[in-house]
């Protein structure tokens, strides 16, 4: 419940679906969840989507259009004691003919232990469970917990929809009405690009500026960037966000489009990644990728991560820059990448085959009596050798 001490972002959110700004796949009136709520039949689910997308709201909105008893808990402030007193009230509700939702913010942070304790009652029907996580929650939600319930995903909320739910604020909150005329198209545009998609942000970013626009002040570009500080760029270094930009920057520079990759390095350095993991990933691709096709590509990767290791940021943003176009523009060679592949599955396939004795070093006597290193030729004095240098077993495979 929000009031005038509240936060914007919770004074204006949506009362129903039909509010609801964006996710339209998810929430439209031919929507399954739209069917759901309105039928009373909600299964457990799992919101799975970036910061400001909607999850908590989509929550609450189900809050007030379900006839259950709706518990709300936050990962990051409860645990089991907390959860063992909610199940109580479940039990009890269940015996009185009242289902139970309980939505978890943040459920990733739960452990393995707390997530567990939810299992039962779960598959029980005691409580439907409502998760919200901006993690993979194939790899932060236990698996059988998972199994129990449906993942909907939240993409992250593009330019028209901040927009739009801006103005709604702007009409629906008091203090917003009166300074509307003050925050024009062009202001929310503005802080629309600040927000990096999040909703949350940009009705933060929009408090502030309903705030500042008293008397005659002017909403000015350089008065919004500098309440905002800077983009919201998402990134989180364990998170899904963080492998979706390298390997956008790995699949760009392999297909040779180094003006895509200079952006998706951009989006990795300004986000705070650290430069010594990118420039450890183009040391691999340097070798997995270009290989033999250009060997000057693997010096260069080093000699980036070595100049990265000596100045730091913000100077060798421009080091690893010219490394990306570099290896994005270089021709490309998987043949020891694959190479190697094939060779370790042989390995594994089958295991230590014995070194043909003609290619083992013989340092002793009895070494060179069992036949160790005998009729070996040194190629760069006899020329070239018929002798085989693969296992007996494998001596005719290619693995280049």
């Amino acid at each position: 419940m929000s009031d005038s001490f509240s936060p914007l972002a919770s004074r204006v959110r949506p009362n129903n679906l039909s509010e609801f700004v964006g996710q339209e796949e998810l929430v439209g009136p031919k929507s399954w969840l739209a069917s759901v709520i309105k039928n009373d039949h909600l299964p457990s689910l799992i919101f799975w989507g970036p910061p400001g997308s909607g999850k908590t709201t989509l929550a609450l909105i189900i809050a007030k259009e379900t006839k259950a008893s709706f518990v709300q808990l936050s990962a990051v402030e409860s645990g089991i004691k907390d959860l063992r007193i909610i199940l109580d009230q479940a039990r009890e509700n269940r015996r009185l003919g009242t289902k139970t939702i309980l939505f978890i913010d943040e459920i990733h942070r739960w452990n393995k232990a707390q997530q567990d304790a939810l299992l039962p009652q779960v598959e029980n029907g005691t409580i439907s469970l409502i998760g919200a996580t901006t993690e993979n929650p194939s790899f932060s939600v236990n698996g059988a917990l998972l199994s129990r319930a449906k993942v909907l995903v939240l993409k992250t909320l593009n330019d028209k929809e901040i927009i739009k739910i801006l103005e709604q604020a702007l009409t629906k909150d008091n203090s917003g009405k009166e300074k509307a005329d003050k925050i024009n198209k062009e202001a929310l545009k503005i802080v629309t690009s600040l927000s990096g998609g999040d909703a949350r942000r940009a009705l933060n970013i929009l408090e502030d500026l309903i705030s500042f626009a008293t008397g005659n002040k002017k909403i000015t570009e350089d008065l919004i960037k500098k309440i905002a500080l800077r983009p919201m760029l998402s990134h989180d270094r364990t998170g899904d966000d963080r492998y979706d930009l390298i390997s956008a920057l790995h699949k760009t520079m392999r297909g040779g489009d180094a003006n895509a990759a200079i952006y998706y390095l951009a989006r990795l350095l300004e986000a705070g990644e650290d430069p010594l993991y990118v420039a450890r990933r183009m040391i691999r691709f340097a070798s997995e990728d270009i290989g033999i096709a250009n060997n000057s590509a693997l010096l260069l990767a080093n000699a980036v991560y070595d100049t990265c290791q000596r100045i730091g940021l913000p100077e060798c943003k421009v080091n690893l820059a010219h490394a990306a176009v570099y290896l994005a523009k270089s021709p490309k060679s998987i043949v020891a990448y694959f190479g190697y592949m094939k060779a370790a599955e042989m390995v594994s396939k089958k295991g230590a085959l014995p070194v043909p004795l003609h290619i083992r070093n013989a340092p002793t006597k009895l070494m060179k009596s069992l036949g160790y290193g005998e009729g070996y030729k040194y190629t760069p004095v006899d020329g070239k050798s018929e002798l085989d240098y693969l296992p007996e077993e494998i001596k005719d495979e290619k693995f280049i």
